[in-house]
This record gives structure tokens, C-alpha cells and sequence, in this order.
């Protein structure tokens, strides 16, 4: 195994042992015994991917492959209506332990599957309390501040610049300095605000009620030692509060309409050149490629941690795991469950599905068939991989896949919202947050 391979397959194990996963829906017998494949597809972004690899397996294979896509925030409600129909996916995914939790019963012993056992370590996959595999991820990916490196190096040149280039930006009070100061020279960088909005529209707001709250709560997990909690104090809401006031105030729309913003929105802003940074994952570059009117260029987007103003922050490196664990729908017909089997080991291992998983999806594979020098040709994927090989750092892992449920998730996001137009004290919001935790946990 390659250092890379296997940098990235230690870490994310290391992040939580997963146990558990998800789920799907009955299906039926093609009428020639192939039988069919159902994906029902909770990235968005790669809508357009799936739909190209399902036309290609279905001339090629000649097995039928539907994609049906679920928007950001949905997919739970969803996947719930799905599963009651006679014609329900095949394939879909859960999102952690938790996930599986709801979905156990629907979910299809994966262990002695092809991709299960190519996995670059077993402790990726998600297991059930009987050790059996029942949900394999998709890729791993990484998030943090995404910049534009040319509006940056705009700002550097300026007289009394509070920075000459992003290595000096290292914890959240350079980094704070430096917003501040570009957002009040935003006329003369050409730009809007220097972050791209805050999308707290309900079901876009998931960079901020995950994503971002991600950050404290790794640190305060670290503090206990463990790798779920019962009870969340949200130690660290004031460092959350940080950096969440700092997109708020600093950026192309006032905070108060912030509610009406979707993520489209957000991208839009700093694909146009609107913005010089905004929050978001590797999963980005499609969105600000494709955008109309796009004018980063593709050797000018970069990565920046997400600092908060934790001690020691200068070592942080990119929030990076995986949540989208693929699981086949043990209702599902025994040619259906079969026909979803290839399908996957296919993706994952046969060259040519490789080459759309790297080259389409952008995904970065944890699979041993993917040598270390296959990944995504994108900027973005390439800011994660330098960051798990860069040992000067220590990435992020995703703990936010162990957060009670959606539903919580959702209350913190409207509360965010409540505050970001003045409607909610941040006490109020964490004391929701605290009281929310336990209640689900409990």
C-alpha cells in the first residue's frame, strides 16, 4: 500500500470505529433475470456523474440503472417514502452509525462483497453489532475555507496589507485581521464581501450546522476521550461563534438575509468573483466550474483550514472523512440485490468505471484497486490529498456522523439562522443545542 493510500485509509479509521449502517427498499426482477439497480443519490452535485455512469453501464451491461437525485437536507425524509413503494432503490446511503440505527432491518450483509474486502482498511466500512459489514463508503472527503488565490494576492500587494501571503494566515486571529481589513478594501479588490453567503436557508445549511460545528466539537471530544457522547456541552461554542460571526459580518449579503440564501447561491457568488473565500469541500470545483460566468481558474482555488481561535489551532489541518456510506436494500429481489453488487464492484474496480469515479465524480476512492497516484484531476481534491500527506499538520476528522439525528441537526441550523438575523441570544443557542443532544441521545 502507498503512503498515500495508506495515510488516508489509517486516518479516517482512526477518526471513529464505525458500527453500524443503513439501507434501502424491495425491488423486482428485470423481466430477463439480470435484474436492476436503483440508486437513490443524496450528492447533488454529482447528479449529472451518475446519470452518465448509469448510461454507460446500462448500453454497455445492458442491466437497467436508475438515478434518482435527492436534494441537500431531504434525503432521510425521502428515503422513508422510497422504501414503502413496490419499486424502492437498490441502492442508497446511510450517514453513520447513527444511520444505521434507523435502517439496520433494511440493509444487506455486505462482508463478503468484492468492494468490502478491496476497502484500503476494514475499519472504513460500517459494521453491525454482529461485526458483519452493512454500508461501505463512497469516497473520502475533506472541507474547509476555500479561497480564490488571485483576489488574495490582489489584497497582499496592497499597501498596509495585514499579510504578504496565506502561509502567515495560520490561526483564526491573522485570519480574522486579514478579512477585516479586505472587507473594508472590498471596492478597491473588486469584490462584494470577502465570504460568499451564508446559505441558512432550511435544508442549505448544512455546512454550518455539521460542517462547521464539526470543529468544536472534535476538540471537545479530544478533551474526553471519546468518540461519542451522551451529553454535549458544546465546550467550545464561543470558538464556533468565532468564526461564524466572521462569514456573517464580512461577507456579500447582509446577515439578515442569510435565511433566504441557498448553497447555489453561495457558490455562485464566488464563482463570479464576487467573493474571494467561502466554506465548502472538495465536491465544490464542479459547482464553481460549471457556474456560468466562472472566473477562478483552476490553478487559483485553494484550501484553507477552518480556524476558530482553539489553542494550537496552527497545526490544524482540513476537515477530513466520510458520511455517505453505500448500503443495498436487503428487501430488495435477489437479482436486484445482485445486479446492485456489480454495479458497485464495477464502479470500483473494473478501469473504465475507476476512470469515471476519478475523473467524473471526483471522488477520492478508499479502495486498494485505486493506486495512489489515481485521483481526481480536480484542484480541490488535490488540496486534500497534500493535506493528509502533510505531516506538519493534523486533519480534522468527521465526528458529525455521530450527532443524534437530522433532526437535530435541522433545529441547530434554524437556531443559527434565529441568530444571524438578531431573533436568537447565542446562549439560547447553545443552550438548544446542549438540551437538544440529551434529549435525542437520551
Amino acid at each position: 500500500m502507498s503512503r498515500k493510500t495508506r495515510i488516508l485509509a489509517t486516518f479516517v479509521a482512526s477518526a471513529f470505529a464505525l458500527t453500524g449502517l443503513a439501507a434501502c427498499s424491495s425491488g423486482s426482477d428485470a423481466g430477463d433475470g439480470k435484474g436492476k439497480v436503483y440508486m437513490l443519490n443524496w450528492k447533488p452535485e454529482q447528479e449529472k456523474a451518475f446519470k452518465k455512469i448509469a448510461e454507460t453501464y446500462t448500453k454497455d451491461k445492458g442491466v437497467d440503472v436508475k438515478v434518482q437525485t435527492v436534494g441537500s437536507g431531504n434525503y432521510e425524509q425521502q428515503l422513508k417514502s422510497e422504501v414503502a413503494k413496490s419499486d424502492a432503490p437498490t441502492l442508497f446511503n446511510v450517514n453513520g452509525p447513527v444511520g444505521l440505527k434507523s435502517w439496520q432491518k433494511y440493509t444487506a450483509d455486505l462482508t463478503d462483497t468484492k468492494f468490502a474486502k478491496d476497502l484500503n482498511d476494514p475499519n472504513l466500512a460500517l459494521k453491525g453489532e454482529d461485526g458483519k459489514i452493512y454500508g461501505v463508503p463512497l469516497a473520502v472527503e475533506g472541507y474547509g475555507i476555500v479561497y480564490n488565490q488571485e483576489i488574495m494576492d490582489k489584497y497582499f500587494a496592497m499597501p498596509g496589507a495585514k499579510a504578504t501571503k496565506m502561509d502567515e494566515i495560520n490561526n483564526f486571529a491573522k485570519l480574522k485581521e486579514v478579512v477585516e481589513d479586505m472587507q473594508a478594501h472590498k471596492a478597491d479588490l473588486g469584490i462584494e464581501g470577502v465570504f460568499a453567503s451564508t446559505s441558512l436557508a432550511k435544508g442549505e445549511d448544512w455546512r454550518w450546522q455539521t460542517h462547521l460545528s464539526n470543529i468544536p466539537m472534535y476538540y471537545e471530544y479530544q478533551d474526553d476521550k471519546v468518540t461519542d457522547k451522551a451529553k454535549a456541552d458544546f465546550k467550545y461554542n464561543k470558538e464556533f461563534k468565532n468564526i461564524f460571526d466572521l462569514y456573517l459580518d464580512n461577507s456579500t449579503v447582509d446577515r439578515k438575509l442569510t435565511p433566504n440564501k441557498n448553497v447555489a447561491d453561495s457558490m455562485a457568488e464566488f464563482a463570479q468573483g464576487k467573493a474571494a473565500m467561502v466554506q465548502n469541500g472538495n465536491w465544490a470545483w464542479s459547482q464553481v466550474a460549471e457556474e456560468k460566468g466562472n472566473v477562478v481558474k483552476e490553478d487559483k482555488i485553494k484550501m484553507l483550514p477552518i480556524y476558530t481561535g482553539h489553542k494550537g489551532e496552527e497545526k490544524q489541518g482540513l476537515a477530513v472523512g466520510t458520511e455517505a456510506f453505500m448500503a443495498v436494500n436487503a428487501k430488495a429481489s435477489e437479482a436486484d440485490q445482485k445486479a446492485t453488487i456489480d454495479f458497485i464492484n464495477w464502479l470500483f474496480s473494473d478501469p473504465q468505471g475507476k476512470k469515471f469515479v476519478v475523473e467524473d465524480l471526483g471522488f477520492i476512492a478508499p479502495f486498494k484497486a485505486f493506486s495512489a497516484d489515481e485521483i481526481p484531476n480536480d484542484p480541490l481534491a488535490k488540496e486534500i490529498a497534500a493535506s493528509l500527506t502533510n505531516d506538519q499538520l493534523k486533519t480534522v476528522p468527521w465526528v458529525f456522523t455521530t450527532y443524534p439525528s437530522q433532526k437535530f441537526k435541522d433545529d441547530f441550523g434554524q437556531d443559527l439562522g434565529q441568530y444571524a438575523i438578531g431573533n436568537l441570544d447565542w446562549n439560547k443557542v447553545v443552550k438548544n443545542f446542549q438540551d437538544g443532544w440529551a434529549a435525542e441521545k437520551k
